[in-house]
């Protein structure tokens, strides 16, 4: 309950925390379809809070990764592209003000800034729009 109580978990970044606490009989898979039963615990809250609390300084490529590796189904992953990929040339946008503010002076400040997006997680079409912007003085779109 006190990791729940902290912020929302995925099945099984849940499963992975409790494994090493389990004794002989106990059964966790019971334990969390209980707290799922309850609704203390759900993929979907947890896919959300995650976008939320990521999308404005990652792109959607790290988001979608990093949603992966917390174990979060696919079916809910796909279901939270389309949003993000709505902002993400805004969320680059204020990602590459507060690092760089200032459009590249020479091919070599280009490629830190392509790199350091890249990073981020942004899609290179969003990066390149993102630059193209700059170099025209809009300071990001």
């Amino acid at each position: 309950m006190r990791y729940l109580a902290r912020r929302e978990h995925s099945r099984a970044e849940l499963h992975s925390k409790l494994l090493p606490h389990v004794q002989e009989g106990e059964d966790l898979d019971a334990v969390l379809d209980e707290l799922e039963k309850r609704n203390w615990l759900s993929d979907a809250r947890a896919t959300t809070q995650w976008v939320d609390a990521k999308r404005g300084r990652f792109g959607t490529q790290r988001i979608a990764h990093e949603l992966r590796q917390k174990g979060i189904p696919e079916n809910l992953i796909s279901d939270a592209l389309p949003q993000l990929k709505e902002t993400e040339l805004e969320s680059a946008s204020q990602v590459w003000q507060r690092k760089f503010g200032i459009q590249p002076q020479d091919s070599k400040e280009k490629a830190k800034q392509i790199r350091f997006l890249q990073s981020r997680g942004f899609s290179m079409d969003v990066i390149f729009k993102l630059l193209r912007a700059a170099e025209s003085g809009d300071d990001g779109p």
